[in-house]
């Protein structure tokens, strides 16, 4: 039953915590880890399609 107890005390922390810190700093955090996050094109398949998506963009800009 030690456990449960420990986990039961590791959420009450993590929940005290997160109510203690201000809105706006929550915000702030949330939007600055979705920055650091890699895009989903690389990250399922690569850079591979990402070189070519980029070449075509490329392509694309010089004929207009």
């Amino acid at each position: 039953m030690a456990k449960g107890d420990e986990y039961v005390k590791y959420v009450t922390e993590r929940f005290v915590n997160y109510m203690e810190t201000p809105r706006e700093e929550r915000k702030q955090q949330r939007t600055s880890a979705k920055a650091r996050r890699e895009p989903w094109l690389t990250k399922w398949f690569g850079y591979g399609p990402m070189s070519i998506m980029l070449w075509w963009r490329g392509r694309a800009d010089r004929h207009r």
